[in-house]
């Protein structure tokens, strides 16, 4: 189950549970609509609520992450548990990614951007 909130600038993604084989094709296909829209151009997945993350869930972020990349949209992630953190670190997708540490110090670099 997933949550999307958008607003003139941001879509949210909150993924819940498990990011697996069984629910990474409508992940990725949630993904897919929110890069698709004209706006907004920043994407970002929250991943608080993100329990588990197997190779399927972790190529629909890859793959969500090269076609917002394609379009100039900014795509970060968000609020990573300590066991998903490490998997990201293990693959070096780590420096691929953009990652927060919390929804809070993504907002307060989103706005850091805006004043520039």
């Amino acid at each position: 189950m997933q949550a999307t909130i958008a607003t003139s600038q941001l879509t949210v993604i909150q993924p819940q549970g498990h990011l697996n084989a069984a629910n990474a094709p409508e992940f990725g296909r949630q993904l897919t609509a929110a890069i698709a829209s004209e706006w907004p151009t920043v994407v970002l997945v929250d991943m608080e609520q993100v329990e588990s993350l197997d190779s399927a869930g972790l190529m629909v972020l890859v793959s969500a992450l090269s076609h917002a990349q394609q379009k100039n949209y900014q795509f970060s992630l968000c609020s990573l548990l300590p066991s998903i953190r490490i998997i990201f670190e293990l693959t070096q997708l780590d420096r691929v990614f953009e990652i927060f540490a919390s929804r809070a110090a993504f907002e307060a670099a989103l706005n850091s951007w805006a004043r520039r």
